[in-house]
């Protein structure tokens, strides 16, 4: 499997750090991080990325809100997104989903779950572009 470079986007760095371990134990190791939606678009047009994980209570540009921006350019329209958060309710779960998230876990969760997540999505994803 070719390397996979993913966006993880959270404003703290504990969870930065978890979901980077996370990756590299489940074998994604090639993680760049921005601590909020601003920082991460700024990334996007920088470096080639595969696949976002975001959180989405953040400072200066919330998940939600990056998510649509990502959505609403052409380029990244098919970029698969998971969002990572504490905010497990069916409106929120709902809202993320009409936003375009590929899939959603809420916190706490496993290397394991994460994996099995990130391979459902690009198991769509791939099918969704053949």
């Amino acid at each position: 499997m070719t390397s996979m470079k993913i966006l993880i986007v959270d404003d703290s760095i504990t969870i930065q750090r978890i979901i980077t371990n996370a990756l590299k134990t489940v074998g994604f190791p090639d993680t760049i991080v921005a601590a909020n939606g601003k920082d991460a678009l700024e990334k996007l047009t920088n470096v080639n990325v595969d696949f976002i994980i975001t959180d989405w209570n953040m400072p200066e540009m919330n998940g939600l809100d990056f998510i649509k921006q990502v959505r609403a350019n052409p380029i990244y329209s098919s970029l698969p997104i998971l969002m990572i958060t504490t905010r497990g309710t069916e409106h929120d779960v709902i809202e993320a989903l009409q936003a375009k998230v590929n899939s959603y876990i809420v916190k706490p969760f496993t290397p394991q779950e994460l994996k099995e997540k990130i391979e459902g999505i690009l198991k769509t994803v791939q099918v969704n572009t053949v």
